[in-house]
């Protein structure tokens, strides 16, 4: 490392083999501590840090003295061997302190807006002064894990004789899906490009030009709001398609690559190799959920279909359930019910757009609560077993003895997705999902079609997705449509694609769409005139597993902007860039564009 002209070693290199050595160092004052007849400070770099101290009779005293948090400097000294009572084990050289004996200020910081380390910080200044945020430790950590794993992932695609490619950013709007962000063009007045939502048409077509099996790390762009679990603006996707491939070959490559990439970097974790299959409507019925977090071990009770008893719906159930809708409970060990917990529980249930919450618990010899008197004790009791049996056949059983049950009747679509928001916080509240463990699992057989609010046929998925059973009715006809979900996160999308001309017009016309001027909407489809082989593919969410992947230090709950470099909040700003900003006349007049008043502003197109 000789001839570096600021420093000889990083800090996590020092240690107690070079105690009485002479090195040079250089990074930020990190830290700064007067004991009166000495200066301890704390030089850091992105590799860690290391203790340097100054004796109060060294002519560098009064210049140490007057250094400023986060000034960058260069050391050069002795290192020490620290008394045995003053060793830090959290860092690498804890062992060691480095006596000074030069310094050079190579820039001098101002006063700062906060301090690195300074708990509950917002995220407005976070991210107005994102490059001092970046210094703290979890977020260099979370830096050195994303390039860990796009490595990764570009390595176990090349073992598969994948090729990367790259799909130009600048496209064509898309009439599907979300928001597109549109760029004008100044060669062509009028007319505008738009960032890609996703690769999608460029991979089909990659199909048609003879590339087999393509990959790419993509940046994709949609105009949509910001969640915990979803960047607003961009974010990346690990894209790929394969040419003569089924829905179980795509699934063999997801397994082989997240199965690697996961186990590389948190090899402590549980996960499996073989990610279970399991079929759309089986995921509600269980889980209430498509995305489910296989981890907790509690499953729904269907009332009406899981129980051998004659049941009679109550009254205040029956308009919700004789119009097609659904009455499901959940069975749960609950160890401290007392009154303000439940009431917490109806809170939240509220919250998630129920009425309320229906339970009723059992002490042993006696059943209670609001849905006591709902239910015979024969019905309450085949309820509470049956949700035990599911708990303890569950390859993640609590082992504990339910004594709860809760009730939710609503229409369908409302009745999973109110149970499936209970029994994840019951996992949650309860403790009974680990955290050791990652939990895999495909979720297939996805309708190919829905109905819209105005009572139309709409597509559930992408419209050029294959279908299973285009002669069943419309309401039962099943796609070749997927989703990887770990954890209860969704991490990606994907699907055989359908390659039939005659059979993609046949699904447009079932959603009113005529086929005028497809080839124009979609580029895609010319491709599709000249001979294009089966295909099929998928798109991991690159953020989302690193999400999954990274380990907290600071016990904060992870949201995913915390681990891209420079995302954009809540409102798609970006406060350290002053994006978006107003352009000049100049330049808008170059384009051809007026600015007026937004017309059904937050409308979709």
């Amino acid at each position: 490392m000789s001839g570096n002209q600021y420093r000889s070693h990083k800090c996590c290199e020092i240690n107690k083999q070079h105690v009485n050595k002479s090195i040079k160092l250089s990074g930020w004052v990190r830290k700064k501590r007067d004991h009166g007849t000495i200066i301890f400070i704390d030089l850091v770099d992105n590799s860690g840090s290391v203790q340097c101290i100054v004796q109060k009779s060294s002519p560098l005293f009064e210049k140490i003295d007057s250094l400023t948090l986060e000034s960058v400097i260069c050391v050069e000294g002795t290192v020490l061997e620290r008394a045995s009572e003053t060793i830090n084990k959290k860092i690498t050289s804890g062992e060691i302190e480095l006596e000074i004996y030069t310094i050079e200020v190579l820039t001098k910081a101002q006063e700062l807006p906060f301090a690195i380390h300074q708990e509950d910080l917002n995220e407005e200044l976070q991210l107005k002064y994102r490059f001092l945020y970046l210094r703290r430790q979890h977020m260099q950590e979370t830096i050195k894990l994303r390039t860990q794993v796009i490595d990764l992932l570009r390595k176990y695609m090349k073992e598969l004789n994948f090729q990367e490619i790259q799909t130009p950013i600048l496209a064509s709007s898309s009439p599907e899906g979300a928001r597109d962000y549109l760029v004008p063009s100044r060669l062509h007045p009028g007319k505008f490009y738009a960032l890609p939502q996703a690769p999608q048409q460029f991979k089909q077509i990659l199909m048609a030009s003879g590339i087999e099996r393509y990959f790419q790390i993509a940046p994709c762009f949609r105009d949509e709001d910001s969640r915990a679990d979803r960047l607003i603006g961009e974010f990346y996707q690990l894209d790929f398609e394969m040419a003569f491939a089924s829905q179980e070959d795509v699934f063999e490559v997801l397994e082989h690559v997240l199965y690697n990439v996961f186990h590389t970097v948190r090899p402590e974790m549980k996960i499996e190799k073989k990610f279970p299959r399991i079929p759309y409507t089986q995921a509600l019925s269980r889980y209430g959920s498509d995305k489910p977090d296989l981890r907790n071990p509690l499953e729904l009770v269907n009332v009406l279909e899981d129980l051998d008893i004659d049941i009679e719906i109550p009254n205040i159930f029956k308009d919700m359930v004789n119009g097609g809708g659904k009455l499901l409970a959940i069975s749960a060990p609950i160890e401290n019910g007392t009154r303000g917990f439940f009431d917490e529980l109806q809170k939240f249930m509220i919250h998630k757009g129920a009425a309320g919450l229906a339970y009723a618990t059992y002490d042993g010899e006696k059943w209670s609560g609001p849905m006591n008197r709902m239910f015979s004790d024969e019905i309450k009791n085949a309820i509470l077993k049956k949700g035990e049996e599911k708990d303890k056949a569950s390859t993640r059983s609590s082992g504990k003895n339910h004594n709860t049950i809760f009730l939710i009747a609503h229409d369908k679509h409302n009745a999973y997705k109110l149970a499936g928001a209970l029994r994840t916080h019951l996992g949650e509240i309860l403790n009974l999902i680990t955290n050791d463990e990652f939990a895999f699992c495909l979720i297939t057989d996805f309708p190919m079609f829905e109905k819209t609010d105005d009572g139309k046929w709409d597509f559930m998925h992408n419209p050029f997705s294959m279908p299973q059973n285009m002669d069943a009715p419309t309401e039962e006809i099943l796609s070749y449509q997927y989703d990887i979900v770990c954890n209860g996160y969704e991490l990606s999308s994907g699907a055989v694609r359908n390659h039939k001309l005659e059979l993609v017009e046949k699904v447009f016309n079932i959603v009113g769409d005529n086929c005028e001027n497809l080839e124009e909407r979609f580029p895609l489809y010319k491709a599709f005139k000249f001979g294009i082989p089966p295909h099929a593919g998928s798109a991991p969410g690159i953020d989302r597993i690193i999400m999954l992947l990274n380990k907290r230090i600071d016990n904060r709950e992870l949201n995913v902007r915390d681990i891209v470099p420079f995302p954009l909040n809540q409102n798609g700003e970006n406060l350290l860039m002053h994006a978006p900003s107003i352009v000049t006349q100049k330049h808008l007049n170059e384009l051809g564009i007026k600015i007026v008043e937004p017309v059904g502003k937050g409308d979709k197109k």
